[in-house]
Parts: C-alpha cells; structure tokens; sequence
C-alpha cells in the first residue's frame, strides 16, 4: 500500500495521469490516484489502495474521515474526481458487486413483495425464471429464513428487512460485497445474527468484502485486514492484519490475538484523533 505525491493543476490543466501500476499478486481492488474535493477541500487527494482478494476488510477511521465514501466511490455510487479503480484488472462495469446499505428502510422497494425485493438484480440481469428460482431457494435454505418472504418490507421487523438486504445483495454471487455500517440500526440480538451469517457466507463463497463500521470490535471481529484511515486529507494510517482462524465466535473477543489487534487498532485510532 503506497502513497504518491497529491496532484495540483498546473496552469488551470490536471497533472497527467500517471500510468497504471498493479497491486501485488492476490490484490482484488487496486485504486490508484485517487482524488475528491468537497467545497473545494480534499478529502482524499491522490490516494493509492490495493485490497487482497478473498478477504474481509473493515474500514475504520475518525468521524469525518470518508469511510462510506471511499467504499461508495469504488462502488460506483459516488463519483471521483480522478483515479483510476480496477477490479481484477476489469472496470467497475465487468464486475458482479453488492451492497448492503446502512439504511435498510430505504434500500428495499416498498411496493415489491420480499422476496421481489430479493431476485430483483437477478430479474434486471434477465436471467431465466428457473435459475431465479433455484438461487431464492439456495439463500433461503443459507439464511434459515423463518419470515414470509411474500409481505412486503414494511410489514416486517428491522432485523428482517436487513436480512433481505443482504440476501439480495448476495443474490447475484457478487464478486465484492460492500457493507456501508449494515448493524448499525439493528438490537444487539440481530447484530449478532446477521454477523455470523456474514461469516458463512464468506467462509462458504470467499468473496471480497469491505465493511464500514463505528463498532472497532465488530470492525476487529469480521476482519482479516483493519484498514484505519487519518482525518482528511484521509490517508492509509495503518493496515492492521487479522488472522484468526474462522469461524470466530464469542470465544474469540477474549483470545490474545483479538485484544492485542483491538487495543493496537484503538491506539492508531486515538493517535490519529488527537492529530
């Protein structure tokens, strides 16, 4: 993970681009150069990110900082300024991704059936009546889904609209899953549910994830990389590695492993803070 020089126009024109330089071998995401102003402030100004594929990594940094929207910008929901984003060396419109928005009650079409809301990217893709079918079937048996799929997300409970959140997310086999702070408005109960679900379904596909919390151990437990940002201009600060063998369960908030990487994550965090 490097950081180049920030880029500033010269006479009124933007510094050429420069060429394109590869993540090392295993990396998913690489983001080079890449740059967004708000009211004519940096928030992130030439900013180089390589993110390995097959792991979950969670974003963590100072209020303020950019986190959901570095993730929305590799998502393609915000647009950059400059930059360059490749994923396994494709472009953003080659590649299968998903979401998971913080917000639920507004993610899900109201005037859709559940189970609509679910198959809905598959029926977009076009794809045959069967195999939609058939993949409803695949996430309902993966999630134990007990709720009739059938209301409509308003007549179901928080928890549940989350839970259909991420299932259709997952419904197209997404190469990355994003998660923009998906427990946040979820009881304690729920976290814990959808948390471990999260974890079979990584542990099952092995797909690329990149998770935005306020919650360090949530952010520690789910993560084989932390990567903690500064305040903005927001820059790496430090990429902490996590390799805790899976599945994690409530043991695991109690293993050396996990309070030394929660206590060296809190202290970057703070450093950065108090900056």
């Amino acid at each position: 993970m490097s950081l180049g020089a920030p880029l500033h126009p010269v006479g009124g024109l933007q510094a050429p681009t420069p060429p394109f330089v590869p993540g090392p071998p295993g990396t998913h995401i690489t983001v080079r150069g890449l740059t967004k102003y708000y009211a004519g402030w940096p928030l992130y100004e030439n900013f180089d990110l390589d993110i390995p594929k097959g792991c979950i990594v969670s974003v963590f940094g100072p209020n303020g900082c950019g986190k959901s929207t570095l993730i929305n910008m590799i998502a393609g929901l915000t647009p950059v300024d400059a930059g360059q984003i490749l994923f396994d060396g494709k472009s953003l419109a080659d590649t299968r991704i998903g979401y998971v928005f913080q917000n639920y009650r507004e993610a899900l079409f109201p005037w859709m059936r559940t189970i609509d809301n679910i198959a809905y990217p598959l029926k977009l893709a076009r794809q045959p009546r069967a195999a939609v079918e058939r993949r409803m079937a695949e996430l309902v048996a993966s999630f134990d889904v007990k709720f009739d799929l059938n209301r409509y997300p308003y007549e179901l409970s928080g928890g549940q609209q989350q839970t259909a959140s991420i299932m259709r997310a997952l419904a197209p086999k997404p190469e990355v899953l994003f998660l923009d702070e998906p427990f946040s408005a979820l009881d304690y109960e729920m976290t814990l549910f959808i948390r471990d679900k999260l974890q079979e379904v990584f542990m099952q596909t092995g797909t690329t994830m990149l998770l935005v919390s306020h919650d360090l151990e949530e952010a520690v437990y789910l993560a084989d990389q932390v990567l903690l940002l500064t305040k903005r201009p927001t820059r790496v600060a430090e990429v902490l590695y996590y390799a805790q063998a899976r599945p994690r369960t409530l043991d695991t908030l109690s293993e050396p492993g996990f309070i030394h990487a929660k206590k060296r994550s809190l202290e970057i965090f703070q450093r950065e803070v108090r900056r």
